[in-house]
């Protein structure tokens, strides 16, 4: 069920990367340009990374968005590769989460970026787990996700799958791909059983209305010379930005 579900996710995204290009190109999305851009790019430069992986670049517009830092895109819809090779500025990949989970990155950066693409639940957890293998030692994985208590809506605020929506978007897009809920405990469980010690989180805020847009959270990579880790959030360690 959940692999029919992940996969789902990948079916919806390739026969919408089109008009999803051209969302993202022509400024469609309001949250985009008046918040969640800005607030992702400000996050990936905080950390003064020389070099970066995104991870689930869509149409490349991250990657460019970051000159100064030596940025890999990667994705595994090809028709959105395919955009962001055509409007340059950087290297991109076709590669699947279950790829990189495998190794196949061969990569080792000081930041690795997901914004707003994981939203699968097997790919993803896989993907968390492989972060040794294309973090160095102290990078960090930095996910912006949509704001869970914004997200979750009428339904009961526990992690599990959602049903998908192109509300707000124009006619072009079909079949919206469903997506898996986490709470804000279940995302900073995820960094935490897999070694990522969440040392900040962000909510960036709608200028008009005052509330959370999205969920920034920072993960910083453990290595074995750190010592035993104990998985619970030190208040001194963590950093909370609004």
């Amino acid at each position: 069920m959940t692999a029919q579900t992940d996969a789902a996710i990948l079916e919806s995204w390739s026969r919408n990367a089109n008009p999803w290009t051209s969302a993202v190109r022509g400024g469609d999305i309001e949250s985009r340009t008046l918040v969640t851009n800005a607030a992702i790019v400000d996050a990936v430069r905080a950390r003064a990374p020389r070099t970066g992986v995104d991870l689930g670049c869509g149409e490349g517009w991250l990657v460019r968005a970051l000159p100064e830092v030596d940025m890999v895109g990667v994705d595994a819809i090809d028709g959105l590769v395919e955009q962001a090779r055509a409007a340059g500025g950087g290297d991109f990949r076709v590669l699947s989460y279950e790829e990189i989970a495998a190794g196949a990155l061969a990569l080792s950066v000081d930041v690795a970026v997901a914004n707003f693409s994981l939203i699968g639940k097997e790919a993803v957890e896989g993907l968390f787990a492989a972060a040794p293998t294309y973090l160095c030692k102290g990078g960090t994985l930095i996910v912006q996700t949509v704001h869970p208590l914004m997200a979750c809506g009428d339904a009961p605020y526990v992690d599990g799958w959602r049903a998908g929506s192109w509300a707000g978007f124009s006619d072009d897009f079909q079949d919206a791909p469903p997506w898996y809920f986490r709470t804000i405990s279940s995302w900073i469980a995820l960094f935490e059983t897999h070694g990522l010690r969440v040392v900040e989180l962000r909510e960036p805020l709608h200028p008009r209305t005052g509330k959370p847009v999205s969920l920034i959270l920072f993960g910083k990579l453990l290595a074995a010379t750190d010592g035993e880790y104990h998985p619970l959030l030190e208040s001194r360690e963590l950093l909370v930005n609004h």
